[in-house]
């Protein structure tokens, strides 16, 4: 099998077309003038939450994709794959298990059973497990992705950038809204919301729910079933806001989610390409089921000094999943990973299959002071603490009856069963303080130290093993106004994802902590009388211990690879040219390279796994009165993906391509109602979201890789009530 060549430097004609477009559009649209009636046509002020204080978008100093309530609804984002899509310089593939999934920020990437590449926050409460990535967002207010590393404020995990989401907050008149939504492979989805005051003006309650099911849209051709289907995913949220006084105010949130749905879908590529496009076929059936239920509570006091918040979050989750392990079906002659029937295990009917039992319990508490907004030295200075335990348990088996009983039955696993339990004890201090030079520039400081114990215990044996690692991460920013539609920054900050421990049966149970230094200059700008905004940043930044993932011999396995540096840019824009009539979108290029890698020294040159080189968004939407209280609507999205490399070895290379989404409806012009007919993927590409080949996985069957085939082109209608 041939390594493919690529050149790190080749550009596709597209994002070189859209730089110049931006290019030319920024010169002159400050040179165009704007009549009266063109400056009616404003975008919208975005205030974003990104420094822990409420400020406009286009002041804050980091990059940041910003998307608000409206932005939401209009785009038809339901899901944490709906906005990634959107956003330039991140990627987010879901595989194997329902709740499983790998985001790419900046060339960082998601590690399976590990730290998330981004502090994921939601109503100011961290998400500490992988399994919570993947969201159903309905009932949102904002979402905010800040790129770039934000540990200063958002800790150990936010090495590649933070996600901000905020929930809509009860109000004091009585609301709500029901939705349905029908689509492609018998998909239903179900929501409904109520919100009102217990006590007017002191006692608020916001209460939704949302129920999903589908037949699946990925076909498994043998058993001729839908691989992807969801047999339930049901969640219910509830939110209580106190007024206690003048000064205090408490933000009690509950939430529940349970589910059931496919696993272990994952299709043989013989020949290693992932650009083939090969069905599942495999005889057993996955299954994932679990459930996940979080408790916060959060107190703001309003002080003489300043605001102080305290937020208390706990989480029990767990994640069960049994599915095939061969990936194939005893018809066919060549077997699958572990090769044709009865390879290794004269006597066996050459099926096999696999099973975990994942369960996550965490609290975390913080506590932080924020000095008031309006005053020439501002200041945060906080404290962190976090508890958390993950239990799991692994176990293969022969197949012998096309079921998942095997799990089970001791007489017929593959091996000795893992069982593994690790606990983590995280405490952090963090601060910063900005401080106006002049009114046009500000001057941030911030620091956070972070001390993470990390044990691991072999639940069969008792042995154990334990780690202490830390890291100090500062942050600094100058920030210049040009003038009141231009700014300018210049920010260094580092980056810290914590050491961990593999499973017990690794060759290489532990993991080295990595680290990131960051170098940005941005650029934030807005022109024809706030009809134009442009943002742009670019980076430069060296990783130390970068942290990978890939499976070996059966194992899912977590490693290092020395040195790496990642380059880049971030462009995002929106354009409103006339009523109703807006434009918006973004050019992401991320070049992230092996400098160094002992372990593999072929490596180095090559381009870090999972790492896309350039992705292109655009969108367009266009709202106009058709008469009778109506409005009509429409909005097309394109997304431009470039090739994406599987592993270090840069052997395994899926080609770009393009997606492209259509969403047109009718709405009750106060915004009651409104129904919009929607296709995604119109295209229908096929394409793989996670590709394991077999330069790393070392499988003994004439297999080249497997791939997690995702869903073509679905279509559908939504329509939403509002009271």
């Amino acid at each position: 099998m041939q390594a493919r060549k690529h050149s790190n430097a080749q550009l596709n004609p597209i994002p070189l077309a859209l730089i110049a477009l931006l290019g030319s559009t920024s010169v002159w649209a400050q040179t165009a003038p704007a009549s009266n009636a063109e400056s009616a046509y404003v975008l919208e002020t975005v205030i974003v939450k990104s420094q822990r204080r409420d400020e406009k978008l286009q002041d804050v100093p980091v990059a940041v994709k910003a998307f608000t309530a409206k932005q939401i609804e209009d785009s038809g984002i339901k899901s944490t794959q709906d906005f990634v899509n959107m956003t330039p310089n991140m990627s987010f593939d879901q595989s194997y298990t329902y709740s499983n999934s790998y985001l790419v920020i900046r060339g960082v990437s998601q590690l399976n059973n590990g730290d998330s590449p981004v502090a994921v926050v939601v109503d100011g409460v961290p998400q500490n497990d992988q399994k919570q990535l993947k969201m159903n967002l309905f009932d949102i207010q904002s979402i905010e992705v800040l790129k770039g590393p934000q540990g200063a404020l958002y800790g150990r995990n936010a090495i590649g950038g933070a996600l901000v989401i905020e929930s809509k907050k009860p109000k004091n008149q009585l609301e709500g809204f029901v939705k349905a939504d029908f689509s492609s492979g018998s998909t239903r989805e179900m929501g409904a919301g109520v919100s009102g005051a217990l006590v007017p003006d002191k006692v608020m309650f916001r209460l939704v729910g949302q129920t999903k099911s589908s037949d699946g849209i990925t076909n498994n051709v043998f058993l001729n079933k839908g691989a992807d289907y969801i047999d339930h995913d049901n969640s219910v949220r509830a939110r209580i806001t106190v007024a206690a006084s003048d000064s205090v105010n408490l933000d009690f949130r509950a939430s529940s989610q349970d589910y059931r749905g496919g696993a272990t879908s994952d299709s043989i590529l013989r020949d290693g390409n992932p650009n083939k496009i090969v069905a599942p076929d495999m005889n057993l059936m996955g299954v994932t089921w679990g459930y996940t239920n979080d408790f916060s509570f959060k107190a703001e006091v309003d002080t003489r000094l300043g605001l102080l918040t305290a937020i208390s979050g706990y989480t029990d989750l767990s994640e069960k999943y049994r599915g095939d392990l061969d990936f194939t079906n005893s018809k066919n002659a060549l077997g699958g990973i572990l090769g044709p029937v009865d390879y290794l295990f004269p006597g066996s009917p050459g099926q096999f299959g696999q099973g975990q039992d994942r369960h996550v319990k965490s609290f975390s508490q913080e506590i932080r002071l924020t000095s008031p907004s309006k005053q020439r030295l501002r200041w945060i200075g906080g404290l962190f603490h976090l508890n958390s335990q993950r239990d799991m348990a692994n176990r293969a088996f022969i197949d012998f009856t096309s079921s998942l009983a095997g799990y089970d039955n001791l007489a017929v696993l593959l091996g000795p069963p893992s069982h593994d339990q690790h606990k983590g004890r995280a405490s952090a201090v963090f601060g910063q303080v900005d401080y106006d030079i002049n009114p046009q520039t500000t001057f941030s400081g911030a620091l956070r130290y972070d001390t993470d114990r990390r044990s691991m215990t072999d639940l069969n044996s008792g042995s154990s093993v334990a780690k202490t690692f830390s890291a100090a991460q500062p942050k600094f920013t100058l920030t210049t106004h040009l003038d009141p539609s231009n700014m300018v920054y210049g920010t260094f900050a580092t980056g810290f994802r914590s050491g961990l421990f593999n499973a017990t049966t690794s060759n290489s149970p532990m993991v080295k902590a990595e680290t990131l230094q960051n170098f940005e200059v941005g650029y934030k700008s807005s022109f024809l009388d706030k009809r134009l905004i442009l943002n742009m940043a670019v980076f430069n930044s060296k990783s130390k211990d970068f942290q990978f993932f890939y499976v070996k011999n059966f194992q899912q396995i977590i490693a290092n690879i020395d040195k790496v540096d990642i380059k880049g840019l971030d462009i995002d824009f929106r354009f409103a040219p006339a009523r109703g009539l807006e434009f918006d979108g973004g050019l992401g290029l991320t070049d992230s390279i092996i400098k160094a890698n002992a372990a593999q020294p072929a490596t180095v040159g090559k381009h870090t796994p999972k790492n896309s080189p350039w992705k292109v968004a655009l969108g367009a939407q266009y709202t106009t009165p058709i008469g009778n209280g109506l409005m009509g609507f429409g909005r097309f999205d394109m997304e431009q993906r470039s090739q994406k490399y599987w592993h270090p070895d840069n052997i395994a290379v899926s080609d770009g391509f393009s997606l492209y989404n259509l969403r047109v409806g009718i709405r009750q012009e106060k915004d009651k109602w409104s129904v919009n007919l929607y296709g995604r993927n119109l295209g229908d590409k096929k394409y793989y979201s996670d590709v394991n080949a077999v330069t790393y996985a070392g499988w003994p069957g004439q297999v080249g890789a497997i791939g997690h085939l995702t869903q073509g082109r679905t279509v559908g209608v939504d329509a939403t009530f509002k009271f």
